[in-house]
């Protein structure tokens, strides 16, 4: 009895990239591209309906007011596929970022000839890489905490309990300079573009736990 093919969905928002893909991945005899999205929206509605291996997905996804990280991030909670994730760029916090997002790997757009040998390595992966994977990422987001001077994790606190930028500057006594600078080095080593973005990543993991006597 020959073998079902490794069913795989495309979230991209290129969609001249998608056919392309579409055509090249076909092409292979194990492989067969059963769906496609150009926005983070879309492919959630689809992995409620569709059966899928593995997702390929853009980081760098713009449509539907998610990026590629926090779309990966859900997909990974609602569906057992696996992600691949996709870029243009060659960039080791990117590279992390993918893995925290729950991604079996990370491949580069102009690699796309390795896209068939890693769709199939990703759909064999065994459940112990997937928990190596998993533990790799939680890793490096508490690394990521602990590079955390006690003020930045006082005002990392407050962010994530919901306090307004003015707001945290009345509580702490801080000017608007400083709390400004404060929160752009929260975010790069956090490695994320905005207080949500930063909350957002380090809740899903549930690495962060306010202090007892808070």
């Amino acid at each position: 009895m020959e073998a079902e093919p490794i069913r795989v969905l495309i979230v991209e928002d290129d969609p001249d990239w998608i056919k392309a893909m579409t055509s090249y991945l076909n092409s292979e005899p194990d492989i067969l591209v059963v769906g496609a999205a150009t926005a983070a929206d879309e492919a959630l509605r689809l992995a409620g309906t569709l059966a899928f291996d593995v997702a390929l997905m853009d980081i760098q996804l713009t449509g539907g007011g998610r990026e590629g990280i926090y779309a990966a991030l859900e997909l990974h909670e609602r569906h057992p596929a696996k992600i691949i994730m996709l870029t243009s760029v060659t960039d080791e916090r990117v590279m992390t970022q993918a893995f925290t997002a729950g991604a079996v790997n990370y491949i580069e757009k102009a690699r796309f000839k390795d896209l068939p040998h890693a769709i199939r390595t990703a759909h064999r992966h065994p459940a112990a890489m997937d928990a190596l994977l998993r533990e790799f990422a939680r890793l490096k987001r508490e690394e990521q905490l602990k590079a955390l001077t006690p003020a930045e994790r006082e005002v990392y606190e407050l962010i994530e309990e919901g306090y307004t930028q003015s707001e945290i500057e009345r509580k702490l006594y801080k000017a608007e300079s400083t709390l400004k600078n404060q929160v752009n080095k929260i975010l790069k080593k956090l490695g994320a573009k905005s207080s949500k973005e930063a909350v957002e990543l380090v809740r899903r993991k549930g690495l962060f736990r306010k202090r007892d006597n808070r």
